[in-house]
Parts: C-alpha cells; structure tokens; sequence
C-alpha cells in the first residue's frame, strides 16, 4: 500500500495542477478592441469589460453579453405602407446604428434587433400615412430625417444610439409604375425639344455672330485699304511737291549762281543788254499777242541792226561758179 500512495501520489498532483491550468487558461479574458463584455456575478449584473486582459472568476462569474461598439447596418424586409390618398407602396429601409451602452443594450429589450425592426415598420407607417404618394416620392430626405429622429429616441433607454435611416426602395403598385414611367417618357421628350429648340437657337445665334463678325472684318479690312490708300497718295503728293521745290530750289541755285559769275566778271553795258535781248526772246517765243519792248532793248535792236548793215556792205561777194564746158 505505501508503494502504490507514493507512486499514485505525485499523479494526482499533476492532474490536479492541470485541470487548475485549464481552469485558469478558460477563465483568462481577452476583450478585443471595439468590443465589451458584460459580465455576472451569481446571475447579477457585475460589470462591463472594456478592452484588456480580465481574469474570470470560475463557476461564479460569467460572460453574460458580448457587444460590439461598432457601428452596424440592418437592412428590414419591404414592408407594406399606406399613403394619405389610399395608396399601397412597399418600402425597405436600412438602418445604421450603435450600441453605446452595453449594459442597457443587454437588460433594456428581450431581442433588440426585432424590438428595432419592428419599431421602424410602425414609425414608416406613421409618417407615409400623413404624406400623399407624390410627397412620399420626393421627400426621402425629410423622411429619413423624421424616422432617425423618433428611432433614435425610442431606442435610447436600450443603450443604442440611430444614426441614420435611408430607405432603400419605394415600390407604388404596377399601375402607379406605368403612369409614372409614361410621365417621365414625356418629361423626357419634352426636355429633348427644349434643348434642341435651345441648341438651334444658339445655332442661329453662333451663324448671326459669325456674320456679323465676318462684316465687321471686311469693313475694317475696306477701311483699312482706303486708309493705305489714301496714305500712299498723300506721300506721293509731299514727295512730288518736295521734287518740284527742290527742282525750284535747283533753278534758283543756278540762277544766282550764274549771277554771281557775271558779277565776278565785271561785265560791260553791252553785254549786259545782250542778255536782256536773248531772256526777250525767250519771252516773244510764247503766245502772247502784245509785247512791250523796253527802250533799252529798243537801242540795242537798232545798234544790232545797223551792224548787221555794215558787215554785209563790207564783206565781198563770192563770185558765181562757172558753168560746165562741154
């Protein structure tokens, strides 16, 4: 009997310290970030666990809730809703929301997500039942503003926080759907004629100013050309009237130049009137009818005259050639 104490001994030791091993290891919480854990002492509400390592109490404390602190999306089943003028739609909504008290979250409701699901449903109703279909078409976002509102309300005594509601669909009767679809088609038909209505009268508008453009041009091109033109003329105009004065300016030159070589000269009387009588008969070339002879070139004509006599009296006649002898 000694032998097999001290052989069956030291066994149950080390089961013993296993099974304490396991018992422990089991018992060692991790919690995890974005998440809580409720726990219970004795089947009362302990404490929330928040992230960390926690050592468990063995068979006397338990995990009673785990939640997590994300924030979550449910989307509902359609759900049927009445219109104020009598029409029946289906409406499927998405909800997004967070647990922000997890231990309300885990004692304020018996299945939180039904409780919510079916408080969304009473309040689509409500509200849908006070609009007419068209307002209910067009008014999402007033709709989806009432519903966060009065959910977020209502769930806050569970710990859950609404943060928003969409709804996804709106589905009127098939009838409802054709009349609509019809309407659209000729909403649609009607905005393709305005615009294209707008796009030709931009057309004209684009062709009207491309013309009036294109005149404008051509005026500036014409005034423009007339501009030049009358520029060139003008500068042949100044460069001829310059040739004439400088051609005046030559002759003047000339003149006085002339003059003064007669002057340098020192010349005599006589020659003086000859030239008088040569610029004369520069002037009797012309067509004037009448000319007035100065005395003094009158004297000098005579004196010319006379000694024109003379010469021919004194200069020997040629004789006449003799005819030729046969």
């Amino acid at each position: 009997m000694p032998d097999l104490f001290a052989f069956t001994g030291p066994v149950i030791l080390v089961i013993l310290v296993i099974f304490i091993l396991i018992i422990l290891a089991k018992n060692i919480i991790v919690v995890q970030q974005s998440k809580a854990y409720v726990i219970e002492r004795l089947g009362a509400f302990q404490a929330v666990w928040g992230v960390g390592l926690h050592l468990k109490i063995p068979f006397i404390e338990r995990v009673a809730k785990a939640v997590s602190l994300k924030e979550q999306v449910v989307d509902f089943a359609p759900q049927p809703v009445i219109t104020m003028d009598n029409v029946t739609m289906q409406i499927d909504t998405v909800l997004y929301f967070q647990i922000t008290d997890p231990k309300m979250y885990a004692y304020g409701v018996e299945n939180p997500m039904t409780a919510i699901e079916n408080l969304t449903a009473t309040t689509l109703r409500n509200i849908i039942g006070d609009l007419e279909l068209d307002q209910s078409l067009t008014s999402r976002d007033h709709i989806n503003a009432k519903m966060r509102s009065i959910l977020d309300e209502a769930t806050d005594p569970w710990g859950i926080k609404v943060n928003r509601v969409e709804l996804k669909n709106i589905m009127p009767p098939r009838d409802i759907q054709d009349s609509m679809e019809k309407q659209m088609r000729a909403e649609r038909e009607r905005r393709e004629a305005i615009l294209q209505a707008e796009g030709q009268k931009q057309s004209q508008i684009l062709v009207a100013e491309g013309e009036k453009q294109s005149a404008i041009l051509r005026a500036d091109a014409a005034k423009q050309a007339a501009i030049l033109q009358a520029e060139g003329a003008k500068q042949a105009k100044i460069l001829e009237a310059e040739a004439q004065a400088e051609a005046i300016l030559k002759v003047q030159q000339a003149t006085a130049d002339a003059i003064k070589l007669i002057n340098e000269a020192d010349p005599g009387e006589g020659v003086l009137k000859i030239k008088a009588l040569e610029a004369f008969q520069s002037v009797a070339d012309g067509k004037a009818t009448k000319i007035i002879i100065p005395s003094e070139i009158q004297g000098l004509a005579g004196l010319c005259a006379s000694a024109k006599g003379i010469f021919d009296a004194v200069e020997p006649k040629k004789p006449a050639p003799a005819a030729d002898k046969k």
